[in-house]
């Protein structure tokens, strides 16, 4: 076997089960989501530390995301594997995280699908522009460059994307 085969079968070893499902966030997902949020960025990001700003993250999740966006999580076993926050008023689509554990097993483009269905006239993000990664998924899922801004939490520079509905 391939060592990129056998890096694809252990990632997915480590998720609960093949199957998900997508529901409405509930409070008493707050804490699975913000350490998934906190575990899913430490991976892409290795060089920051996020647990230092886990209570931020708890802050703008009470007081910006949870009053204002709609969000959905995905899980699977009962256990959150990932999330997604969209504005329909604003068509801002804040955050898409999935469990890295479950990276490329179909949780990312059935979120992304929910947030269109959440905000039919569109959505924007702004995505790092150094998260290649990122960039090549939204593309694929009909999302163009449409600029470049600065995060102004961070400081990176980020592009920003957009999807209208044909």
């Amino acid at each position: 076997m391939s060592p990129a085969k056998r890096l694809k079968k252990t990632r997915f070893d480590r998720v609960p089960s093949t199957t998900h499902h997508l529901r409405p966030y509930a409070a008493t997902d707050e804490d699975a989501a913000i350490e998934l949020w906190r575990r899913t960025w430490q991976q892409t990001y290795p060089e920051i530390d996020f647990a230092a700003r886990v209570a931020w993250w708890r802050e703008r999740w009470r007081s910006e995301l949870v009053p204002q966006a709609r969000i959905v999580v995905a899980e699977s076993d009962g256990v959150l594997i990932g999330f997604v926050t969209v504005d329909p008023r604003t068509l801002y689509l804040d955050q898409l995280v999935v469990a890295p554990e479950a990276w490329g097993g179909g949780i990312a483009e059935a979120l992304v699908a929910e947030a269109k269905r959440l905000s039919p006239h569109g959505l924007d993000l702004l995505v790092n522009k150094d998260n290649a990664r990122a960039i090549r998924f939204y593309e694929k899922h009909g999302f163009v460059y449409a600029g470049e801004d600065v995060n102004p939490v961070s400081g990176r520079p980020v592009n920003k994307m957009t999807w209208r509905p044909s």
